[in-house]
Order: structure tokens, then C-alpha cells, then sequence
């Protein structure tokens, strides 16, 4: 499967400051298929390690640390003749050894001329209390469930998907396409991102089995909780995985920990919400109240949305038939809206690589996204449907006058003065 993680794959090997990388992302999001893919097709051969079916590999660990002395032991055990620039050495499932995740360091400082690559589902779970990460000595990349765009790659449309890539007028899209591109939407919405889910959907067009694969995922990530969470928080992680999609049901969609129970509160569950941040499961929004240069230095770290990591996941929690594919657009108003924002945020977060923010003010408005771009900062209002309210937009715009103000809608492109309307699909296309 076609994804865009290739490219920057392929950018890393042609750094002048290369270092070992680090590939992170959740549990079945194709970071293993991503690493051999780039080694079979870049490289002369490839020397894979997998720390979590190999228990024993570690112990090659124990005795040294030195990349030249690992080099000759890893040649003998993968039976690769690991050779510097034209062989991709792939530490899998890194985190289950931390000492080969220490030797980065050293393959940065002593053996830069070997590529090394790893990748982890649960690193930052299980390093978030180890000493001895090779900070400063490795570059990073994150792999996300299929965004829109790559999904109508692995569908067949790579030229739909190429046509909108290179437009660059802001008139509307033909009719005949944008109705389309809504009709891959919906299904998109469906199934999602995971790429198990997405090759059965391309190949054989069935949304009921499409579902038991993300329910057997959704079951796989629970088991993570019992096997890696620390035993006193698994409960609790349980609890706040299983609140997400009821919480973002509601008309306000922060996060509210009373409705865990009555008597929760914020610092009870910051571990279980930071674990499965650290797992890559969910993504935080922050309230933003005042909309400044950087909006990390205005945001308030105790108010947030929470959002799942891939919109057909979410679907799966919300037992979501496959009917509401075919029933108009119901499927983009479902429980108030949830699936259309869980779906912008999980594009922003691809395509921008940084942490959503949102604004209200004094409860008579909201701003779904905050856009920091160029210098300014947009307001991105997401409307399910073909919605055309602009209320929280006309709030910000009195109280701060942006450039633009933009809604998200499956309404085609088009614009009313400084007012612009992106169709949903677009939404990676916003710069």
C-alpha cells in the first residue's frame, strides 16, 4: 500500500545531517510494512530486527554498545551482510529493549555512515521513565492512520487525487467530481484510516467485514492496556477509551471528567489521558481563549477535546451501521457532528504534524480549529453537512478581524467576501 510516509522516508536518507530514525505511531498503523517497503525498494537489502518476537535479541545488547562490534553480531543473526549507505538496519519494537534504543546514540556519534531506522507503538509508553533515550541523537518521523487523500490512492484514484493537488483556484470543482469526492468521503468516514481496514474495503467493497477489523483492533488496543499500562492506572485508561466517543456526542465536546463520575476530577485521570496520548490512540484539542502568537503559550493545558485517533475507529465505538453510508448525509451530522471534527483534526494532525487548538468566548461561541499559519491565525469552523450558520465565525471576526475566516462543509469551494467555504475533502489543502 501506496503511503506518504515514503517521501520522507526517502528525504531522510538524503540528509547531510542524517542521524538514526525514530518512526512512531500507534499499534497497526503500518509503520513495520512502511520500513521494509522503503528498505526493498531504496536500498541494496535489508537487516530487520524484532525485539518484541525475538526476547533473546536483546541480550546481543548486554555486552556492548559499540555500533562496530553490533554490526558483525547483527550481520551473523539476520544473516545480512550489513553494509554502510546500501543496507537498512530495522530495530522493531524498539522499546521492548532500551539498551538498543541507547545504541542510536552511538550509531549517531561513531557510525553515521550505517542507516538505521526503528520503530515503536508503544515508545513513548514505555520510555516515558527511562533514562538513557539518545536525545539530540536521532531524527523523528510519526505515521498516521490513511489520511483522505491517501485513501483514494490505495481506491484506485490516484488522479482525482493528483487533480486536487494541483488546484490552485479558488473556483468551485465540477459538480460532477466534488459529488464524487463526497460519496469517497462517506466512506472514508466509515472506514477510516487503519490499513488492514482500507485493503479490505479496496478489495472487496465489504463495510460489515471492514467492521470486524476494526473492532478486532479496538479489541487489540484494550489487551495494550492490561499488558503495558501500569497495573493502578489501567482501569482508569480503560474508562477514558471507552468515554471519548460518548463525550464527543455531545453538543459541547470538551472533555468533561464528571461525566466519568460525579466526583472525578482532571488530576485523577491526567496519567490514563497522558498514556494514551503516549500510545498515539488519541489526540488532545486545548482551549485557546485569547488567540495569540503561539498558540501553545495561550492555551489552557486543563480545558480540552479529545479526539480518537482515526474517524472509522471511532465509528466502530459508536456501533455505527454501515446504513448511514447510504442514507444522504446523515453520516457527516452523526451524533452532533462528532465523526465531521474527529475527521478535521485527525487531517490537521496529519498534514501539519502539531497539536489542535480551539476558541470560545463566554459560552456564545466556538471556534472548532485554530489555524497558525503565515504569520496570522484563521479561525476553522466545521459544519456537518452543507450547514451554512457562520455565528461563532461572526463572533471571532468582530473581536479580531483575521484575513480569512473559514468553514469546512461538504458545500464546494466558494467565498462571500472574506468568508471561505472548503469542502471537507480539502481540508489537507488549506495552505
Amino acid at each position: 500500500m501506496k503511503r506518504d510516509i515514503y517521501r520522507q522516508l526517502e528525504e531522510w536518507k538524503g540528509l547531510a545531517r542524517r542521524k538514526p530514525l525514530v518512526l512512531n505511531g500507534a499499534r497497526q498503523v503500518g509503520k513495520t510494512y512502511a520500513l521494509k517497503h522503503f528498505g526493498k525498494t531504496s536500498y541494496k537489502n535489508v537487516a530487520y530486527l524484532n525485539f518484541e518476537k525475538d526476547e533473546k535479541l536483546g541480550q546481543y545488547f548486554e555486552g556492548t554498545l559499540d555500533p562496530k562490534q553490533l554490526i558483525k553480531i547483527l550481520s551473523i543473526y539476520t544473516e545480512v551482510e550489513i553494509e554502510p549507505y546500501h543496507t537498512l538496519l530495522v530495530f522493531d519494537e524498539i522499546q521492548e529493549c532500551p539498551k538498543a534504543l541507547n545504541s542510536l546514540k552511538y550509531f549517531c556519534e561513531e557510525a553515521n555512515d550505517f542507516h538505521v531506522v526503528s520503530a515503536g507503538s508503544l515508545l513513548g509508553v514505555k520510555t516515558a521513565g527511562e533514562k538513557g533515550f539518545p536525545v539530540g541523537k536521532v531524527n523523528f518521523l510519526h505515521l498516521y492512520p490513511l489520511t483522505f487523500f491517501e485513501f483514494l490512492t490505495a481506491m484506485g484514484q490516484e488522479k482525482t487525487r493528483l487533480f486536487l493537488e494541483e488546484y490552485h483556484t479558488f473556483e468551485p470543482i465540477p459538480n460532477p467530481l466534488h459529488e464524487k469526492l463526497i460519496e469517497l468521503l462517506k466512506i472514508y468516514f466509515f472506514v477510516g484510516g487503519m490499513p488492514e481496514a482500507v485493503a479490505e474495503y479496496a478489495k472487496n467493497e465489504k463495510l460489515n467485514v471492514v467492521r470486524e477489523i476494526q473492532l478486532e483492533i479496538l479489541s487489540a488496543y484494550e489487551k495494550d492496556f492490561s499488558k503495558h499500562a501500569p497495573p493502578h492506572e489501567m482501569m482508569k485508561i480503560t474508562t477514558v477509551w471507552k468515554q471519548v466517543h460518548r463525550q464527543l456526542a455531545k453538543e459541547n465536546k470538551k472533555f468533561i471528567f464528571a461525566a466519568i463520575r460525579k466526583s472525578a476530577r482532571g488530576r485523577d485521570y491526567e496519567e490514563a489521558i497522558q498514556w494514551l496520548s503516549d500510545a498515539g490512540l488519541i489526540h488532545k484539542s486545548y482551549l485557546v481563549e485569547t488567540p495569540k502568537f503561539p498558540l501553545s503559550a495561550y492555551a489552557d493545558n486543563n480545558i480540552f477535546k479529545i479526539f480518537v485517533s482515526d474517524v472509522g475507529l471511532l465509528g466502530a465505538q459508536s456501533h455505527l451501521s454501515p446504513v448511514t453510508i447510504i442514507e444522504g448525509d446523515v453520516l457527516f451530522s452523526e451524533f452532533k457532528g462528532a465523526l465531521t471534527e474527529n475527521y478535521v483534526a485527525q487531517e490537521l494532525i496529519a498534514t501539519k504534524s502539531r497539536e489542535p487548538y480551539y476558541w470560545t468566548s463566554e459560552g456564545t461561541a466556538e471556534v472548532d480549529f485554530l489555524i497558525e499559519e503565515d504569520h496570522e491565525i484563521y479561525p476553522l469552523e466545521v459544519k456537518a453537512g452543507a450547514n451554512q450558520k457562520k455565528k461563532s465565525l461572526l463572533v471571532y471576526n468582530q473581536k479580531y478581524a483575521p484575513s480569512k475566516l473559514i468553514r469546512a462543509t461538504t458545500m464546494n469551494l466558494r467565498h462571500d467576501g472574506h468568508i471561505f467555504n472548503y469542502p471537507l475533502y480539502l481540508i489537507s489543502r488549506l495552505r
